[in-house]
């Protein structure tokens, strides 16, 4: 006989403190280690962009992780940077309580399968308008959009492309600028 377990917020808030990051989709459990280097260069370099871009353009916030995504009490997620409009901006709590409007995730060994399965799975369900996705190997960044019920795309910007939002009125980032110092 097989028991299963479904994790939930409350599960993770007597897990250790062992600087390994624990997400939860749909109650099962993902226990990461810590990012590596040129995952966080990447993050530290697409923060910067929105950023500056956000100087001049006060439309919303960019938040970093470690910040929860909680939806329900099965999910709990925590993206790269993720950014919210102004309007949406009463989600953000201690923790993010419905869908940002974009979530960024970056690739490292230990979270490619569930980055690209799960979690981008539950992102379209909650309703998150865009996800972007990057590949340090590939230095390429996967960019979707949600459909009626689950995301489309992806639409692939390779190093010589620069990196437009329909959400982002003026946003540009060069590809290259992303993977730069790796």
């Amino acid at each position: 006989m097989r028991i299963s377990t479904r994790f939930t917020h409350a599960d993770l808030l007597v897990m250790p403190d062992d600087g390994k990051r624990r997400e939860i989709v749909d109650g099962e459990l993902f226990v990461t280690p810590s990012p590596l280097s040129k995952h966080q260069l990447i993050v530290i370099n697409i923060a910067s962009a929105f950023i500056f871009y956000l100087r001049d353009h006060p439309i919303g916030r960019l938040f970093t992780a470690p910040l929860a995504v909680i939806r329900g009490d099965y999910n709990e997620l925590e993206p790269d940077p993720l950014f919210s409009l102004n309007e949406h901006l009463s989600i953000v709590q201690d923790s993010v309580r419905g869908a940002p409007d974009l979530v960024t995730e970056v690739l490292s060994p230990t979270t490619t399968r569930q980055d690209r399965g799960p979690k981008l799975k539950a992102y379209a369900r909650f309703g998150v308008p865009g996800c972007w996705i990057g590949d340090p190997d590939e230095r390429i960044v996967e960019v979707y959009r949600i459909g009626q019920t689950c995301y489309v795309g992806p639409r692939r910007f390779l190093q010589g492309h620069t990196l437009t939002s329909p959400l982002l009125h003026g946003f540009a980032l060069p590809v290259r600028d992303i993977f730069q110092s790796l």
